[in-house]
């Protein structure tokens, strides 16, 4: 064989590895916006809840149902993704998943009321849920397996940064313009993934999965899923399990799910692979991907929380926070990219966890007279620790399963980071409010009405700001009581912070448990007859 037959051989073994063909820069783009889209509107929604509600005159306490009813969608739809990649081919399923999402996302701008918007929400968040793991799918199947790691640093790009972006890129278009257009802004970059989808991608060795439809599978999964979504988004708000609602669907959701695992373990053609945990090191991946998921949404919505509560900044303030905290993940994906493939995966993530951990307790810390600096580092060491371990961690669990499991291995990995984020947002909200209570009555306990102390505050207070009022004792106590407040407040911040933070490095020895994925096995060059 001749050197160019070589070359040309070991070219085609490499595209060989691939699943899909197609133009790979334009598939790129495609994927990356596609993905960047769907995880924007995860949070993009969350700056603009104040003005909706005061356009459709809604109550504080359902005005929450425009986010939840995406979230909702969403991790039904991420489970499935991979089966219904099997059933319909990557083309028709990603170009049609784009599709819903912008024409949801056209819908929810156009919304009329409350209702309206809730409903086009959720078919918003069924697109935006197939497009999550399907573009992660995309950029796994076009790239050969040697530049996974780079595949998996351009589709973190949209992953880690499209939630932590979103407040920030709401915040300046309904400053700019209105609520609707966080939604109108959609249409022309969906429409080019859509298109991309649609002409690049191809798929030449799809044969369609005609197997029997998992119909009670996918049931068991729906009613489970939106089950405990509702129970983690509303628990909190109701009391937990001193609401009846919140106790029933939190039952139903335990037996859906348990019914779904115990089902789909049996079934010859199961709607989503559960046979994949079987594979240690994907395990321990998703496992502590799932922690990742919890720390990162968990700590933003405590930073966010912690800026408008203590600091008293305004959302584009807290949206700009987030920008300055977050920008050095751009640089940092593509070069965690490159580096997963010449340095022990593994030792990238102890590095990342370390600067997590770091970052949170960091946060632990902070106090009411924390400057813009202050408050960003400890938001710049996470994004540094997020941007290099997100990639090892994706290419660790994706790498240790064989191919034809990858779509749905991956899907479940995604969910997996998607109930992180909503677990920890629920445990937080409620260690939170919980914890703000118990340190307030500590304090007040600690407060002698009688003493020195006491006596010098209330004088200075009835001199000052009482001095206005027409009951100057009476309002001196009640502008105690809220200094009081707001130190039991930063006291619950602070411990919640540091809760996450011991939780998470509690988890590092999941790590221990991967395995460096091995060298991908040579493939045979054709041998030529003289």
């Amino acid at each position: 064989m001749t050197a160019s037959a070589g070359a040309n051989a070991n070219a085609s073994a490499g595209e060989d590895e691939t699943i899909l063909r197609g133009n790979k820069a334009l598939i790129t783009v495609g994927a990356m916006l596609a993905g960047l889209m769907a995880f924007l509107d995860i949070s993009i929604v969350n700056v603009a809840l104040n003005d909706i509600r005061a356009n459709f005159g809604t109550p504080l306490d359902r005005i929450a149902w425009v986010s939840t009813s995406y979230a909702m969608a969403n991790i039904t739809i991420i489970p499935m993704s991979g089966w219904l990649l099997k059933r319909f081919g990557f083309r028709r399923y990603y170009a049609a998943s784009i599709l819903v999402f912008t024409a949801a996302s056209v819908l929810c701008g156009l919304s009329w009321d409350l209702l309206s918007l809730v409903l086009f929400r959720i078919l918003q968040g069924l697109g935006g849920g197939a497009i999550i793991p399907t573009s992660q799918s995309v950029l796994f199947s076009r790239y050969p397996e040697k530049q996974h790691g780079m595949a998996g640093a351009l589709f973190a790009i949209g992953a880690i940064t499209g939630p932590l972006l979103g407040p920030t890129i709401g915040g300046y278009l309904v400053e700019w313009a209105s609520w609707h257009w966080i939604f109108f802004v959609n249409l022309p970059f969906g429409l080019f993934a859509a298109y991309i989808a649609w002409t690049k991608i191809e798929q030449p060795k799809f044969v369609p999965d005609r197997a029997k439809v998992d119909r009670f599978g996918i049931a068991l999964l729906a009613i489970g899923m939106v089950s405990l979504q509702y129970v983690l988004e509303e628990g909190n708000r109701d009391g937990w399990f001193e609401s009846t609602t919140i106790t029933v669907l939190a039952v139903v959701a335990a037996i859906a799910i348990i019914g779904f695992i115990s089902h789909e373990l049996e079934v010859d053609h199961p709607v989503v692979e559960l046979r994949v945990f079987a594979n240690r090191g994907y395990t321990a991946a998703t496992a502590l991907n799932f922690l990742v998921g919890t720390v990162v949404f968990a700590g933003s919505l405590l930073l966010s929380l912690y800026c408008g509560t203590i600091m008293h900044y305004r959302a584009l303030d807290i949206g700009r926070v987030f920008l300055l905290g977050s920008w050095i993940q751009l640089f940092i994906f593509p070069l965690a990219g490159k580096l997963v493939t010449k340095v022990d995966p593994r030792l990238l993530l102890v590095f990342a966890n370390v600067g997590i951990f770091t970052s949170l307790w960091l946060n632990a810390h902070l106090t009411p007279s924390a400057d813009t600096a202050a408050i960003v580092t400890p938001l710049f060491i996470r994004a540094v620790g997020t941007g290099i371990g997100f990639v090892p961690l994706t290419f660790l669990a994706v790498a240790s399963l064989p191919p034809a499991q990858r779509p749905g291995g991956t899907a479940l990995f995604n969910l997996t980071r998607e109930l992180g984020a909503s677990i920890g947002t629920a445990w937080m909200s409620t260690m939170l409010d919980r914890e703000s209570k118990r340190s307030f009555t500590f304090l007040t306990s600690h407060v002698d009405a009688y003493g020195a102390a006491a006596a010098e505050q209330l004088a200075a207070l009835q001199r000052g700001p009482g001095a206005r009022l027409f009951d100057p004792e009476h309002g001196a106590l009640a502008v105690l009581k809220l200094r009081i407040a707001q130190q039991a407040l930063l006291k619950a911040f602070n411990s919640s912070f540091l809760l996450l933070a011991i939780a998470f490095l509690s988890a590092s020895w999941l790590i221990l448990v991967m395995r460096r994925p091995g060298p991908a096995p040579a493939k045979a060059a054709p041998t030529q007859d003289h």
